[in-house]
């Protein structure tokens, strides 16, 4: 077993018990709400229905990233100890915290010069892309491997993870300045649900106009087996997250399953966590899985 310390954070959208069951320390994110500031703590403390409801409601949700501070007081016991940490952070294209980890690792390097070492590197993915990457690192750490053979082994092979989703409310998009006035408008009233992606560089990137949810959800499974490693032989790991809308995932999940019969186990479905559903609010449906490489 790898004697290094594997962490990541909150914005990675897998449950708390899956965590736990991997050994893989979580630093939360905040989001805000009437003033009143929260903890993202993996739906401990409100269940995602409620949050989710909030915002159709009206709620405007605010977020804040990891500070500094908090970095260093999530690694300072680890370093502390002489415990090296791999730590994997939230897309750089979608927040700054990857620069906030940055710092507080050499300001923890300073502060212990006989102590462990944080190396942070930039996931360029999010949601439960994000923990499917996590998941992946794991597994490489139990594998025996060393911090610098599972560090390489993520360069490597982040840029494989895939990450598609659809949503229909733009709302939140909108609220977010993710797209224009005119083209919500304009994709409500022709009910229009955007296929979108994480690119290269980990930013969000339209991709397609697609007119109603029932053609989104079939064009959905159509691109995983446009994109997805080894096509219907694939038997790596798929996940979907959603925001309020299980039984639209379920019907993309149905579709990719029957297609792609040699699955690592059913394909699980988990809640857009609150940092990332304040910024997609409810309806949105989103598939991450292990493909060729993003080029764009």
């Amino acid at each position: 077993m790898s004697d290094f310390v594997l962490t990541c954070e909150s914005a990675a959208d897998r449950t708390r018990e899956f965590f736990a069951s991997r050994n893989i320390p979580v630093v939360c994110f905040h989001y805000e709400i009437d003033d009143v500031v929260y903890t993202d703590d993996l739906y401990q403390s409100i269940a995602p229905d409620d949050f989710f409801a909030q915002i159709a409601a009206g709620a405007m949700p605010k977020t804040s990233q990891v500070s500094v501070g908090e970095y260093e007081e999530f690694w300072e016991p680890f370093v502390a100890e002489g415990k090296d940490v791999l730590h994997l952070a939230l897309s750089s294209g979608i927040s700054g915290t990857y620069g906030s980890a940055c710092v507080a690792a050499q300001m923890l390097a300073d502060r212990y010069p006989q102590g462990g070492k944080v190396r942070v590197i930039d996931s360029l993915a999010a949601s439960s892309g994000f923990g499917l990457l996590a998941e992946c690192a794991a597994d490489v750490r139990d594998s025996g491997a060393s911090l610098d053979e599972t560090a390489a082994w993520i360069e490597e092979h982040k840029l494989n993870l895939h990450h598609w989703f659809f949503s229909t409310d733009l709302s939140s998009y909108l609220r977010g300045g993710r797209i224009s006035a005119a083209s919500a408008i304009i994709g409500t009233a022709l009910k229009i649900c955007p296929l979108m992606t994480v690119d290269c560089e980990g930013e969000l990137a339209p991709r397609e106009k697609i007119r109603t949810k029932k053609r989104a959800i079939s064009e959905m499974a159509k691109t995983v087996m446009a994109h997805v490693q080894d096509g219907a032989n694939y038997s790596g790991k798929c996940i979907m997250s959603h925001s309020a809308c299980r039984e639209d995932a379920e019907a993309v999940a149905a579709l990719i399953e029957e297609q792609v019969p040699q699955l690592k186990g059913k394909i699980e479905i988990n809640s857009i966590g609150a940092l990332i559903g304040s910024h997609t609010g409810p309806g949105t449906v989103a598939v991450f899985f292990m493909g060729d490489k993003r080029v764009d």
